[in-house]
């Protein structure tokens, strides 16, 4: 088989983490409107916010695919026709649906607008990838428990011209393709409609149904454990099994996530890919960097997941539901005068700090915080209010795009 360069598909939670996804390497972003998406509590776009973020990813030859992959009810279709309506004439590249009803709806309303089916519509064999190239579906997410034996074999019995999505990178689920009931249940809220509540995160204890108030800990260790909870997908050490399993798309998940997560894992697996494609050798030589780079972003410990294999106890944690984060998110360059690079500042920080200038291009620059100065151009010794916009004079002068990060350990 030739090998066929992936797409690296990106997620984004508004318009700033979109233009992040652009500008660190992605060649598609997948986003979320106010309705109809499986990420509620996401920021999301408004319309206007989208028409701007389609724009500015296809002057970037970037491809923008929005979700509408809700567990559609009968109140939802007047709706969600209407929104379809308004996305034929935003001109999205593609359309990400699990519902039947909303898919016939889309069909019909954007009808030169290629859809894709979600992980949500539980995607397991070649069977419902060719009755989905059937109705028109130009490509299919697998489901996360596949192995990557079993998306070969998808491969080999569908049509050449249907494509494969499929996660690489990411928070895993403990419900099968994501249909979980948990956080309905013991909540109200909905993961098939969008606003989970992820109980599988939580500390959990026993209580006999005639000791009521007596919570007995289920424990791993002394700070009990969280019997749900999973490791987070990452598959950058293993990019020539997931080529040569034929998968078109590899998939970020994180649409929650922050402009630095973004920035960092699409940097990453943007060079893995290329480096791949240049050499097999490039890749395994550039290996320590990569996976120092994807310990650089927030995650809960990674597994491979289902890849190779039936999943054993190695993708769970039981003694904690924390992330792991070492490096926060100061703020992206949007301008550069008199050698002072303007921020919109996320997180504080002071003068005299020691930080550090991630480039798309994949140079880390460490820097010295020289100097902060406020919107009026008045000295600051450190910036306690985020979301202001600050300029900062730095020991070596960033670009604009670029972000400033700081290990947390140097506050």
């Amino acid at each position: 088989m030739d090998k066929k360069k992936p797409e690296l598909l990106v997620p984004a939670s508004s318009l700033e983490v979109l233009k992040t996804a652009v500008i660190f390497g992605a060649d598609a972003v997948y986003i979320g409107g106010e309705a109809y998406g499986l990420r509620a509590k996401a920021k999301n776009f408004s319309m206007e916010e989208m028409a701007e973020g389609i724009a500015c990813a296809h002057e970037r030859n970037v491809r923008v695919y929005v979700t509408a992959n809700i567990v559609a009810h009968n109140y939802d279709l007047e709706g969600a026709a209407d929104y379809f309506r308004k996305l034929r004439d935003l001109g999205p590249d593609a359309l990400i649906i699990s519902d039947p009803g909303m898919f016939m709806l889309a069909r019909e309303i954007c009808p030169e607008t290629d859809i894709h089916i979600s992980t949500q519509a539980n995607n397991t064999n070649y069977m419902t990838y060719r009755f989905w190239h059937e109705q028109g579906a130009k490509r299919v997410v697998s489901a996360r428990e596949l192995s990557l034996k079993e998306i070969r074999e998808i491969r080999d019995n569908i049509p050449k011209d249907m494509e494969i999505e499929s996660f690489v990178h990411g928070a895993m689920c403990i419900s099968y393709s994501g249909r979980c009931l948990l956080s309905s249940y013991l909540t109200g809220r909905s993961a098939n409609r969008g606003a989970c509540t992820h109980p599988c995160r939580w500390k959990y204890a026993l209580v006999e149904e005639t000791r009521p108030g007596e919570y007995m800990p289920v424990f791993e260790n002394d700070r009990g454990t969280y019997i749900f909870n999973s490791k987070d997908l990452n598959m950058v050490a293993h990019i020539p099994e997931l080529v040569e399993a034929g998968i078109d798309s590899f998939k970020i998940e994180g649409r929650m996530k922050t402009a630095l997560y973004v920035a960092t894992v699409a940097r990453t697996y943007r060079r893995a890919i290329d480096d791949y494609f240049i050499s097999e050798e490039r890749y395994r030589a550039n290996m320590d960097w990569y996976r120092a780079e994807i310990a650089k972003c927030t995650y809960r410990k990674f597994t491979t997941g289902f890849y190779f294999g039936k999943a054993d106890e190695t993708t769970q944690i039981y003694d904690e539901s924390t992330y792991v984060s070492e490096y926060a998110y100061l703020g992206t360059v949007g301008a550069v005068a008199e050698a002072c690079a303007r921020i919109e500042q996320r997180n504080k920080f002071c003068v005299g700090d020691e930080i550090e200038i991630m480039k798309p291009s994949g140079e880390n620059i460490p820097v010295q915080v020289l100097a902060m100065y406020d919107g009026e151009g008045n000295p600051v010794e450190s910036c306690p209010h985020p979301g202001q916009i600050i300029n900062v004079r730095l020991s070596s002068t960033p670009d604009v795009n670029d972000i400033l990060r700081v290990r947390k350990d140097n506050l």
